[in-house]
């Protein structure tokens, strides 16, 4: 006989899976006894380059974050999971400066950027963000979509360069410089959005969804380009990502966020153990 599956997080039986209201409403349980900030100051260890403190924010009068901490060290990546609606992605856009901020603050380097124009973090402050959906312009080269992520250098030339040592890093790319971007692959459409945010030189990357869409061939060739990123660039990398096995098995830290708020910490592989996390978001 075969097996019954239902909507939810993970693979397995009827039985071994929980849908997605059973799992909002068990990780709710978990909400309000969250890690303090020490504590997530100790995972990010001593050089900390972006921290959020009492971060209060959401969309217009709506408050989706309710007094968020993170910290993140030099280097380091971070991977936010939780369920649908928790706020995960409104954390990047307050960061990045797409979400209203209604009280706390954001640092990164240990300056202030909290009320800085998105504009002004990814030019002044070296954080870029990469959007969950397919930002590709498809009717535009390779190339132009590149030179696209350059917009604010002062001179087309110091956009060019960016984009050749993009080329020169990724053949993949560069095979395919002058044709159109719709013919890309998934894989490689995901790649010239994570290129695409590097034309500024960024020292931290906010990545929404890197493998939402994508066969699981290309979810491993993006997961490879963001390891290489943060290990020979250093990049620090806060991320989303709805596969929280993947996720987790990738970070250095990973957070799990209920209803606008931090449940939970630890190191990646610490919370792939965790019977609590396991049970809820990897089907366990």
């Amino acid at each position: 006989m075969s097996e019954r599956r239902t909507s939810g997080y993970g693979l397995g039986k009827v039985d071994t899976v929980m849908s997605v209201d059973a799992v909002e409403d068990a990780a709710r349980s978990m909400a309000g006894s969250g890690p303090d900030r020490d504590t997530l100051r100790r995972l990010a260890g001593d050089d900390i380059m972006i921290e959020v403190e009492g971060l209060h924010a959401g969309y217009g009068r709506m408050e989706i974050l309710h007094h968020l901490n993170l910290v993140a060290g030099r280097g380091q990546s971070l991977c936010l999971i939780g369920p649908n609606g928790a706020g995960k992605s409104t954390i990047l856009h307050a960061i990045y400066g797409f979400a209203d901020v209604m009280g706390g603050s954001i640092k990164v380097g240990g300056a202030d950027i909290t009320r800085m124009h998105a504009n002004d973090k990814l030019k002044r402050a070296g954080v870029a963000y990469i959007m969950q959906h397919n930002s590709v312009f498809p009717n535009m080269t390779v190339e132009e979509n590149l030179l696209m992520g350059g917009y604010l250098k002062g001179r087309p030339a110091e956009a060019r360069q960016a984009a050749q040592r993009v080329f020169d890093k990724y053949d993949r790319l560069a095979s395919r410089r002058h044709q159109r971007a719709g013919v890309l692959s998934g894989g490689e459409r995901r790649l010239l959005e994570i290129s695409r945010s590097l034309i500024m030189e960024p020292d931290i990357l906010l990545v929404d969804e890197p493998s939402i869409g994508l066969e699981p061939r290309f979810i491993d060739m993006v997961f490879e380009i963001l390891a290489d990123l943060q290990q020979t660039e250093g990049k620090t990398i806060v991320m989303v990502e709805q596969n929280a096995k993947k996720g987790l098995e990738f970070a250095d830290i990973g957070y799990v966020l209920v209803s606008g708020q931090l449940a939970k910490a630890g190191r990646g592989s610490d919370l792939l153990a965790d019977e609590d996390v396991a049970r809820l978001f990897l089907g366990g």
